[in-house]
């Protein structure tokens, strides 16, 4: 905004002049440097300050190097006093000076001298400073001299806000920044055009105090008829619907239904098709099926059963039933009459799902007609003419019997030949045969018929290694009989020729698996191939000893270690609630994941920031590939990625307790050994887990162990390649990478030899953590501290009441050699068995206080005898005065550092708690 300044009690002048590019411009300049106590005041107009509440100046200026003005003594000045003053309006040209507030003195940080002056040409100096919080509708800035000389060239007064914005399909406004530096301005976003909020989810942004929006939460999502096309809602074309908000697309009209008009939510069906009232708009428009083939009977006095296959045309609907009508009707033609409810029907008359039915209690000596009618879901709504089967049976004598005895005569590829014996009692002249056959192993029973004059007959058309199912009835007068029992036949085989096999190697080559021992070299390969003969090309490539893990470096193209390994997620499934920290790669964030047919879970969400580079890419989902082969309950569980869209998401299950070092730490105290131990067990499974598939940690520890709320540790934090702590003495630079001294295992930090007995190291040290309740480990030591020590031979002593056999545990896993160290499958032996026998667990008291016998012996096990000549100048002799010690008394003796404090500290309160329980004296703890 533009800034005119008033002239008030002083020797402020304006004056022309050049800018560093010789550009003329007018500046406010004064040098009352030749008087002493100057108090010269310029103040701006009032400025509005609108909806600013933390607003910018930036001044420009140029001043004069006192040492080059002649003749100046004490009272030349080189720097200027910034002041202002809130007002909800004018207040005029007077000025009290205690009405304003002091912003700053400021100085030059480059001031000009005689031989500058003279050419004219003015060193600019650019300061900013910020007000804040206003609450007044506007305010004054005022500049005060006091003895300097200055050319005030510009004043630029602003403010910072979040430019108006569409995400997610809402708007949010432009927004002023919060009044504080740290403060967030939450913003509800609003949905464009022919969109609305998703189900409890409305769209929200945040607007920082630098005017950048932060993660969206919440979205908007178009109306049903509508899609997204960039951040606006588009109608759905002519031929294409869109039935729920929840659907992404416009769908084109499903078969047989159409619509001639934009914005469309469903299609209509087209004549002759309809769509049931409870088929979604997705459902193709069907219609009736056609009538039942192969309409069977057979007669016995006065029962009839019907048997039939299904109609060739089921109208593009799965739902065919069938129904019976059935009519008595006189000798004389088009006579006929419902058969009423005297006549029973097994299993029933309607509602059929079976192709057949009993029809029992007809009138012996008459004529019946019945009709077999497929419908289905949209018969009903149909006009058009019923189809169905229909066959007429006169009910008098008997049918013959069943043909039990059928033997086959020959079995070819497409042929069997079959004979039978007529039936025990034929009960009349047999007139012909049938033969119903089907294959054995079809869904749907589709059966075919052949007719003999003989007991004998050939089916032809089979297929070659099929099993059939053939029953065979026999025809009088009276009509059929009832069919015989099944005989199963199975075809002969078709010849072959040599098997011609074919892949397509992809990538193939050898990767790395770190073990016990020396790393082992073992090669990979997958191969695409046909579905004909994966199983013997199983066998082939099959080598024995090969690794479960796949190491995604392996892969020439990253993208495709990903897509193999991680389940790629629909963006519209993933609910983010709220931001809960910052990783390396971009914010993470809690929400919900709701997958279809599934009830939704709580999840952590890594997102990738905006305008990342590719590595950047391929390093944030490398984590996703590796986690993408783990399967175990104490290892994080990795529920997918989302890579087709934006953010780039990796979704992990969420971890309600956080990290375990900062669990135990918010905790200190609260768990008894047993649940501890617990805990521990829980990551030795997950590491055996990882071990026994071939992967290698690195870097456990229990930052990277995250915590559920069923108190479940779970192996987290796969990345490899990132520093790991905020300290930047955690890590200890070696050719090839970062390493975190304090958890990592000699031969790696000095070979860089990482192996699960490395691994197994780590463990220890994550096991005293534990034990400590997220104490660091060595304390304030530095790294270079830390490797002199352990080369040395120092390990770390036992925690606070932490038992021997956890103690001893730890001091295996810190063997040198690393072949003397346990495996993580022995180490979860030895826990499980602590657990089965908790009285393993107890420390039993006065092993630490009987140990030593002077102060100077206590200090040198804790490697603090350094201290040695401090507690005896004290007067502190003997281990009983020790114990008596505060904090302060500890500050008292110039110890300063705080690692020190606490170890000495706690090593005091071990000894204090073992003599009052020893000797029940009056020490106060």
């Amino acid at each position: 905004m533009m800034i005119n300044c008033i002239l008030l009690f002083s020797q402020w002048e304006e004056i022309s002049g050049l800018d560093e590019n010789y550009t003329p411009i007018r500046t406010y300049q004064v040098c009352q440097v030749m008087e002493p106590n100057q108090n010269n005041w310029l103040r701006t107009n009032w400025i509005e300050k609108g909806d600013a509440q933390r607003i910018f100046v930036e001044l420009k200026f140029t001043l004069r190097d006192c040492n080059s003005l002649p003749g100046v003594v004490g009272s030349c000045k080189e720097t200027f006093n910034l002041y202002y003053q809130e007002t909800d309006v004018e207040v005029g040209r007077n000025i009290r000076e205690s009405q304003y507030v002091k912003i700053d003195t400021i100085a030059a940080d480059e001031s000009f001298t005689q031989g500058d002056l003279g050419e004219r040409k003015m060193k600019l100096n650019t300061e900013v400073r910020i007000i804040g919080p206003l609450s007044r509708r506007g305010f004054y800035l005022a500049f005060q001299d006091v003895g300097a000389c200055i050319a005030l060239v510009s004043v630029k007064v602003y403010y910072k806000k979040c430019w108006s914005i569409i995400e997610n399909l809402a708007t949010f406004p432009d927004t002023v920044t919060g009044s504080e530096f740290s403060s967030l301005v939450e913003v509800e976003g609003t949905c464009v055009n022919d969109a609305e909020e998703e189900a409890d989810n409305s769209p929200k942004m945040h607007c920082s105090a630098e005017g950048e929006w932060l993660v969206p939460i919440g979205k908007c999502i178009c109306k049903a008829g509508f899609h997204q096309k960039g951040d606006a809602c588009e109608p759905c074309g002519r031929g294409f619907y869109k039935s729920s908000s929840q659907d992404l697309q416009c769908s084109r009209c499903p078969a047989h239904s159409y619509n001639d008009r934009e914005g469309s939510w469903r299609c209509d069906c087209e004549d002759g098709y309809y769509r049931a009232l409870s088929d979604p708009p997705s459902v193709a428009c069907t219609r009736p099926p056609s009538a039942p083939q192969n309409l069977l009977y057979n007669i016995n006095h006065t029962t009839v059963s019907l048997e039939w296959t299904p109609p060739a045309d089921t109208g593009g609907r799965n739902d065919v039933m069938y129904r019976i009508i059935c009519r008595r009707c006189t000798w004389e033609p088009e006579e006929c009459f419902p058969c009423g409810s005297n006549v029973g029907y097994l299993p029933q008359q309607s509602g059929l799902t079976d192709t057949y039915v009993t029809i029992t209690d007809l009138l012996a000596h008459a004529n019946y007609t019945f009709e077999v009618e497929a419908v289905n879901g949209v018969s009903d709504l149909s006009r058009t003419q019923r189809l169905f089967a229909a066959v007429s049976i006169a009910t008098s004598q008997a049918a013959p019997s069943q043909v039990s005895e059928v033997i086959k005569e020959r079995v070819q590829q497409h042929s069997i030949q079959l004979s039978w014996q007529e039936p025990e009692q034929p009960n009349g002249v047999i007139t012909e045969y049938e033969i119903k056959y089907y294959e054995k192993d079809q869904k749907n029973r589709i059966y075919s018929t052949v007719k003999s004059k003989s007991t004998s007959a050939t089916v032809n058309n089979l297929k070659p290694s099929t099993a059939y199912i053939f029953q065979i009835r026999a025809f009088t007068a009276a009509g059929y009989g009832t069919f015989g029992p099944r005989v199963e036949v199975t075809t002969k085989e078709e010849s072959t020729g040599s098997v011609s096999f074919c892949s397509l190697c992809r990538h193939c080559g050898y990767s790395k698996a770190d073990q016990e021992g020396d790393e082992e070299l073992y090669f990979q390969c997958e191969c695409q191939l046909s579905s004909a003969h994966y199983t013997h090309a199983h066998q082939w490539f099959k080598f024995p000893g090969t690794k479960t893990y796949i190491d995604p470096e392996t892969y020439e193209d990253p993208n495709r270690a990903v897509h193999q390994f991680a389940k790629e997620l629909d963006a519209s499934c993933i609910k983010i609630e709220r931001v809960i920290g910052a990783g390396e790669f971009g914010e993470v964030c809690s929400g919900r994941l709701k997958l279809p047919g599934k009830r939704d879970v709580s999840v952590a969400i890594k997102t990738l920031k905006v305008g990342y580079t590719e590595k950047q890419r391929r390093d944030f989902l490398c984590e996703a590939s590796i986690m993408g082969q783990f399967d175990h309950p104490n290892v994080v569980h990795l529920e997918g990625v989302v890579t087709r869209g934006k953010p780039v998401m990796i979704v992990i299950e969420y971890m309600e307790n956080g990290s375990l070092d900062a669990f135990l730490r918010k905790h200190d105290g609260q768990f008894t050994v047993i649940q501890l131990v617990g805990m521990l067990r829980g990551i030795a499974a997950g590491m055996r887990y990882l071990s026994d598939m071939g992967y290698v940690h690195r870097d456990l520890a229990a930052r990277n162990i995250l915590v559920n709320s069923n108190l479940v540790c779970k192996v987290s934090d796969f990345g490899l390649s990132r520093v790991i702590d905020d300290d930047p003495e955690a890590v200890y630079t070696t050719t090839g990478g970062k390493i975190p001294v304090r958890w990592t295992a000699m031969e790696a930090i000095q070979y860089r030899k990482f192996t699960s007995a490395s691994d197994v190291w780590s463990y220890g040290i994550l096991m005293w953590e534990v034990m400590s309740y997220g104490e660091r480990p060595y304390w304030d030591m530095s790294n270079q501290d830390v490797i002199k020590a352990i080369e040395e031979g120092y390990r770390l002593p036992a925690p606070m009441d932490c038992p021997p056999g956890l103690h001893q545990l730890m001091l295996d896993c810190w063997q040198k050699d690393r072949a003397d160290r346990p495996k993580f499958d022995q180490i979860v032996g030895i826990l499980d068995k602590m657990i089965r026998n908790p009285n393993t667990l107890k420390t039993p008291m006065g092993t630490y206080f009987n140990s030593f016998r002077l102060v100077s012996e206590w200090l040198e096990a804790i490697k603090m005898e350094r201290y040695v000549d401090s507690f005896t100048a004290a007067g502190y002799s003997s281990l009983e005065s020790v114990a008596r010690m505060t904090i302060e008394d500890v500050m008292s003796l110039g110890i300063s550092l705080v690692g020190h404090q606490k170890k000495i500290m706690s090593s005091i309160q071990t000894m204090r708690a073992q003599m009052l329980h020893l000797h029940g004296t009056g020490v106060q703890v």
